[in-house]
């Protein structure tokens, strides 16, 4: 139909557009696909961001895709943000846009809901382009966009019914679903159902236990250079009543004790990943110590800070009842990471 349209009025193109039609004409399929890709990755670029994790969230009955983008953004599929809020699920012409009115998408332009829209909400009105899981171009909006159009919508209810007796019944639908959802929201907050319904919550917490371990964890042995101060033991001897004579034969419980007093309190993980990178003897004793592998910029300096302020804690205390009560205040451990396990950002 619209090549006959075309040839029908032809005469009233221009010379240029006739020539642009004839080679158009000209064309083999493949060649007018790759026309259309090219021209598609011009218009939304080629290096939209992805999603790392995807699943459908319910939110008191009412089903919603969530993704977090591989920048950390949550977002919901547009589709099925609007579902949620009762309107129709497709976006107008497939730009994403929903007929977007003075920066503003269809479903928040009202002269009734102006009064409260702020700027964040405008902000936050902007579609996403991504690319889901199957590498299809997604839209979508940012997660906290959905609980502000709630509360909008929320607040005309309430102005309305305080100034007319009733809500507004051209936005009853809206008001009903917005109203079912902010009571969900109230349960829990929506960036937390994303992470824990997507199984992204797991993997941030991996990646944040990988860059400090990154950070605290040299990726060679360094020089041996004595850190702990006489001190250290000489308190810590004090308060478990052994005699101290300033060598360095200690009993082996001592060692428990450092790992507990030190290394399990400097950062996450930080005592469980120098354990496993130390090399070990044929009987299973370290080779080394264990801060030999902690980084000159990070961990050794924090080292230091630490050992610091744990003799201070020591000097300060008359039983070793006290100090442990007081360095549990003030610098708790760490609980063992499990999520160590699959983190392989530093080498053994």
């Amino acid at each position: 139909m619209y090549s006959k349209l075309m040839d029908e009025n032809a005469t009233d193109l221009s010379p240029q557009a006739r020539g642009g039609k004839t080679r158009a004409e000209r064309l083999s399929p493949e060649q007018r696909k790759d026309i259309a890709v090219r021209a598609s990755e011009a218009r939304w670029g080629v290096d939209l961001l992805r999603s790392t994790h995807e699943k459908p969230i319910t939110i008191n009955g009412r089903e919603i895709i969530a993704a977090v983008l591989e920048n950390g953004k949550r977002v919901l599929t547009q589709e099925s943000f609007l579902t949620a809020i009762g309107r129709a699920a497709k976006a107008k012409a497939g730009t994403g846009n929903r007929t977007r009115v003075d920066g503003l998408p269809a479903f928040l332009v009202a002269e009734a809901l102006n009064p409260f829209i702020t700027a964040e909400i405008r902000e936050a009105t902007t579609p996403i382009v991504f690319r889901n899981l199957s590498g299809q171009r997604t839209y979508g909006y940012d997660a906290l966009l959905l609980q502000m159009v709630c509360e909008v919508y929320l607040k005309l209810r309430d102005d309305s019914i305080l100034k007319k007796g009733k809500p507004p019944k051209q936005f009853e639908h809206i008001i009903v679903a917005c109203d079912m959802l902010n009571r969900g929201f109230a349960r829990v907050g929506i960036i937390a159902l994303i992470d824990e319904a997507t199984g992204y919550q797991a993997d941030r917490a991996r990646d944040a236990l990988a860059k400090i371990l990154e950070a605290f964890i040299a990726k060679e042995l360094r020089d041996y250079v004595s850190c702990f101060p006489g001190d250290f033991y000489k308190e810590l001897f004090r308060l478990r009543r052994i005699t101290y004579d300033g060598g360095v034969k200690r009993p082996q419980y001592v060692g428990h004790l450092t790992n507990d007093l030190v290394y399990s309190r400097l950062a996450p993980g930080v005592l469980e990943e120098l354990q496993r990178v130390t090399e070990r003897n044929a009987k299973g004793q370290l080779k080394h110590r264990l801060y030999r592998r902690l980084t000159e910029d990070i961990g050794h300096p924090k080292l230091l800070q630490h050992l610091s302020a744990v003799t201070a804690l020591m000097r300060a205390c008359d039983s070793w009842e006290q100090f442990k009560k007081m360095i549990d205040r003030s610098l708790p451990k760490y609980r063992p990471m499990p999520l160590l396990e699959g983190i392989k950002a530093i080498p053994a």
